[in-house]
């Protein structure tokens, strides 16, 4: 599987890569056959710079969410930023930590500590490879709308929860694992709260508010982050910076906030030998971050192509994805996926080609170089404040309510419960009930679909008309698959024992799958005990291939095949009117 209506030639072609066809560096591919210039190469940087500028606290305050110091958020951006830009099939996707993952990445970190998280990430992507290599990028497209609705609202209000403690100052000494026991453990620590604390956030929020009304040349979280530390230091309040909050030790000396120098190649799960039973703990952790790498990178791809007008390859941005998760690691990078806010202002900043992405990687890792130690002031609390506004954007609050005011029963009931299992649980027990509910619910709704009516003698002036006495006809509207098929097949049995032939109008059924076919031929053998032929009529080409391989009318001598219910019903007269002894007509039936 590749695209619907792609030649073959171009599938070789696009194909091209590593494994003698894995999908790898499209976007790139496609930017360097269109042409790039000097222009474009201005527009990338111009949009570069304002990714980057976003992108440094936002990486930082993500890190310190998921439960690890911020640098490795930082070094998650240059990282994977640069390899998903180089690799993946999105022209303006921007890759780093997101929000999303935090509910998935920090029940990793409290368990396995760093390398764990480091171990998994790496596991992730190699899933991510598997999967792209396999074609399945489009498979995002089957995930329900109000899951991805749910899990999405769930995880915004998980982190918009946890942004309380550092927001208000609150000092819990050990944040629990389970969201219901983190709220208690907020409202416990409620009296040790800072106003100082509070003024902090509530400034960075004012301003993170207006900045973009004001200005939108400006990043905000730059006005907002950059004038409320500046204030601070100013001012000597005494407040949590990240500077107080994380140290690093390099070559004996303690560097407060974060480290300087980038570090160098290393193991991600540490000085020892990587062993089966920590992969074996690992693998559901593992999947999880895939799964919602994968969808969180394809969302963003196809909102980005929306604005754009533009189309990527969804199989070779989760090769991108994979390969960027297998080499951040090993530079001290968490796990990544494609980001959508970083990646709808670098569209509109004016981003031409990959090319921005990844000079946005490389206006951090400057950051990291020339400003670690002024990145070291910056307020705890104001990042807290980034993290809120975060929150609420994702929660798409609005939207959620739009969807539970006119959307039927059944999808507000999937959405509802994805909720709240993201909340009281996590994220993948919430997509896995979540779509299997809506597969369900989707298979109830295609069974209402299937319709089914049978004519006969008894039913008056419509049966005489159309058909001759002793004839019967039962028609099936719909799809025969497991869901519908035994209530569809059940009113064969109600044929009057009078009736000789029975026409099965199968013109309206545009596929079978096993089940219908087994419903089917149960129902052809009743009829068959009862002696009484049938004539199939008009089954479309897919039932059709079904009824060949099964050899239906080769194994049931009391089934013959129509093109047309006309051509059934004369067919059905000819049985009828030239065969009076009707009983030698069809063969004995045997003794149960």
């Amino acid at each position: 599987m590749y695209m619907l209506g792609m030649p073959a030639r171009r599938k070789s072609r696009e194909g091209l890569g590593l494994a003698g066809g894995l999908p790898l560096a499209v976007a790139v591919r496609r930017t360097s056959a269109g042409g790039y210039d000097v222009a474009a190469f201005g527009a990338d940087l111009f949009a570069g710079t304002v990714v980057g500028i976003v992108a440094l606290p936002l990486s930082m305050a993500l890190a310190i969410a998921v439960g690890v110091p911020p640098q490795h958020g930082l070094y998650t951006a240059i990282v994977a930023g640069t390899v998903a830009a180089v690799t993946g099939g999105s022209k303006f996707q921007v890759t780093g930590p997101t929000a999303a993952f935090v509910v998935v990445l920090a029940p990793i970190v409290s368990r396995f500590g760093l390398s764990g998280l480091l171990t998994a990430g790496l596991m992730a992507g190699l899933l991510l490879v598997a999967m792209g290599a396999a074609r399945l990028g489009r498979l995002v497209e089957f995930i329900p709308h109000p899951v991805t609705t749910g899990f999405t609202a769930g995880i915004a209000t998980v982190i918009a929860t946890l942004q309380l403690k550092d927001a208000l100052g609150l000092h819990v000494a050990r944040m629990p694992e389970r969201f219901p026991q983190k709220v208690a453990a907020l409202w416990a620590a409620r009296g040790g709260a800072s106003l100082v604390e509070c003024g902090v956030a509530a400034a960075t929020l004012a301003l993170l508010l207006v900045a973009p009304r004001l200005t939108r040349r400006v990043p905000a979280p730059l006005v907002a982050i950059g004038t409320v530390t500046l204030a601070v230091w100013v001012l000597g309040v005494s407040v949590d910076t990240l500077g107080t909050r994380f140290h690093t030790t390099i070559d004996g000396h303690e560097i407060a906030g974060i480290p300087p120098l980038p570090p160098l190649l290393q193991l991600p799960w540490g000085d020892g030998p990587l062993t089966f039973r920590l992969v074996e703990k690992l693998l559901p952790s593992a999947f999880a971050i895939a799964m919602l790498g994968a969808i969180e990178s394809l969302l963003s791809a196809v909102i980005a192509d929306g604005m754009t007008g533009k189309r990527h390859d969804p199989d070779a941005e989760l090769v991108g994805q994979g390969l960027a998760n297998i080499v951040a690691p090993f530079f001290g990078g968490i796990a990544a996926t494609g980001a959508l806010a970083r990646t709808a202002t670098n569209i509109r900043a004016g981003a031409r080609s990959p090319l921005a992405a990844v000079i946005h990687a490389m206006v951090v890792l400057a950051s990291i170089l020339l400003l670690a130690r002024i990145v070291s002031y910056v307020p705890m609390a104001s990042l807290a404040a980034l993290l809120l506004v975060i929150a609420w954007n994702m929660s798409e609050l609005r939207h959620m309510a739009h969807v539970l005011r006119v959307a039927p029963k059944s999808d507000v009931f999937v959405l509802v419960t994805c909720f709240v299992l993201t909340v009281a649980f996590d994220m993948v027990i919430a997509v896995t009930v979540g779509i299997v509910l809506a597969a369900l619910l989707f298979m109830a709704r295609m069974a209402e679909l299937t319709q089914a009516r049978l004519l006969q003698d008894a039913d008056g002036e419509e049966a005489e008309r159309l058909l001759p006495r002793g004839v019967a006809f039962y028609e099936i509207r719909g799809p025969l698959f497991f869901g519908a098929a035994q209530n569809a097949m059940g009113a064969l049995g109600t044929v009057a024992a009078d009736v000789k032939v029975v026409i099965l109008g199968l013109g309206r059924v545009p596929v079978i799958d096993a089940t219908g076919l087994v419903a089917l031929e149960s129902a052809l053998e009743r009829l068959r005990r009862a002696r009484k032929f049938v004539i199939v009529a008009g089954p479309l080409p897919e039932p059709r291939r079904v009824f060949e391989k099964a050899e239906l009318e080769a194994n049931l001598d009391h089934v013959l095949f129509a093109d047309d219910v006309e051509q059934a019903q004369q067919i059905a007269i000819d049985l009828v009117t030239l065969n009076p002894d009707w009983g030698a007509m069809l063969p004995p039936v045997a003794a149960a």
